[in-house]
């Protein structure tokens, strides 16, 4: 596979272009649930057959309707226990993962070797953008379930020579005793675990600053591109937070270069990425030499993933275009500040449009927080926002925990123009995670 650094912006979009050609060419008519979705649209012929040809440019995939997860779960929900998004038969496919059900029902997936293979070879990218050296030893801090998290990850680097150290089935602090005794030099893991891995090694009285990690790649959740979040992970590890983002259903599809922190490339030799306005559909308007463009929904098409690909999906995720050049000179797509937020978390406090994104920069930049949850309650048809604050034990007395959740609420007042009720619970009672932390809870309606 070609470096990205290698393309011009002329010869990707060529590229995605021939390779929906031949992408569509062999899914119509094989696959039941794409060639329904076309013909549906008026794309698909009585006989079955997709032209190629009626994509002339790359503006054409316009034409082609979105995609979205409703439809995949209803999909699935109909045709037990893989849906029709499948263009080869069973036997021809090899893995199963599935998604983690944070947002909703979980999806099973289905890949074959082949797009397995091209999985790995995003990973590939992604080490390469990431500056993997031969003798990093990795360190995958998992639990290596259906949920895919990183699977891929930990083939890619194997498919490269290098030490990979899985860390499915023991405790966090087993974890680090792996990570310290192999003397790993890259983790990957969520952002969420980090924090928690770099709690437990507090607690166990482990230097992780002065220790052998050097670079953490991170995904699953926004936090590796949330500046607190990413800071107090530098902090603790003594090490670099690569942000990187994909979706089971779609590959792992974005990453942070080394000279570009805090920024995601979009891996378009593989895919076809648009950002549109989530309530129209239109494409928002385009980032310029200045800055970004504007925020809107991150829609994929991925391309080597024939026995099971998803084209124009509607991610969920809030994004923004940066067309300066990276310094690193690729000339990928660039999203500034990484993923935003998701569509689907956004609550309206007194008239205020607030993601839990949002919150979680605020309430990291306070290191007295040791952990949080956000409830969200419907009062009388109005949202009502209370976050529980779970301090650090090494805290002062009672009234040094009042002053804090003073300073919480007058930083979330400031920043985000409404008032939140802000609150202490003991230390421990809030959950720790190990994949995905599930911090935003919205509670049943109270009349």
């Amino acid at each position: 596979m070609s470096p990205p650094g290698h393309f011009t912006r002329e010869a990707i979009s060529s590229r995605q272009l021939e390779r929906l050609r031949v992408l569509l060419a062999e899914v119509i008519p094989r696959n039941p649930f794409w060639t329904r979705k076309l013909a549906a649209a008026g794309l698909v012929g009585a006989d079955g057959s997709f032209d190629p040809a009626m994509l002339r440019a790359l503006d054409d995939l316009r034409r082609l309707p979105f995609t979205t997860k409703a439809e995949l779960v209803e999909d699935q929900s109909a045709h037990p226990p893989y849906g029709t998004n499948l263009t080869f038969d069973l036997a021809e496919y090899s893995r199963l993962h599935q998604t983690s059900g944070t947002t909703g029902v979980p999806l099973r997936w289905l890949d074959t070797p082949a797009s397995w293979n091209w999985f790995l070879d995003c990973w590939a990218l992604i080490y390469r953008l990431v500056g993997l050296r031969r003798d990093d030893r990795l360190a995958f801090p998992f639990s290596f379930g259906p949920f895919i998290g990183f699977w891929a990850a930990f083939d890619g680097a194997a498919r490269l020579g290098n030490l990979c150290l899985p860390g499915g089935g023991m405790s966090s602090a087993a974890r680090l005793r792996l990570i310290e005794e192999h003397r790993a030099t890259v983790v990957c893991c969520t952002p969420t675990y980090a924090l928690r891995l770099a709690e437990v090694a507090a607690e166990e009285g482990i230097d992780l600053a002065a220790g052998s990690v050097r670079a953490l790649i991170v995904a699953g959740e926004p936090g590796g591109s949330i500046a607190a979040t990413r800071t107090r992970i530098e902090h603790a590890w003594g090490a670099r937070v690569f942000d990187h983002w994909g979706m089971t259903e779609i590959g792992s599809l974005a990453i942070e270069c080394v000279e570009n922190p805090a920024g995601l490339h979009v891996l378009e030799t593989e895919c076809i990425a648009e950002i549109i306005d989530p309530a129209s559909g239109e494409a928002v308007h385009p980032a310029g030499p200045d800055g970004p463009g504007c925020e809107g929904e991150l829609v994929i098409t991925n391309r080597g993933r024939a026995g099971s690909p998803l084209i124009r999906y509607r991610t969920g995720d809030l994004v923004q275009a940066d067309a300066r050049p990276c310094p690193c000179g690729r000339p990928l797509l660039r999203l500034a500040g990484g993923i935003l937020s998701r569509t689907d978390d956004m609550v309206t406090i007194r008239g205020n449009n607030v993601y839990p994104s949002r919150l979680e920069e605020i309430l990291r930049e306070f290191r007295e927080v040791a952990e949080y949850r956000i409830q969200v309650t419907t009062v009388r048809a109005m949202s009502h926002l209370k976050i529980e604050i779970e301090p650090a034990e090494s805290l002062p007395p009672a009234f040094a925990a009042d002053a804090l959740l003073k300073d919480i609420g007058r930083a979330i007042k400031d920043r985000l123009q409404f008032q939140a009720e802000v609150v202490a619970v003991p230390p421990g009672t809030l959950p720790r995670f190990e994949l995905k932390g599930r911090r935003f809870v919205r509670q049943a309606p109270v009349a």
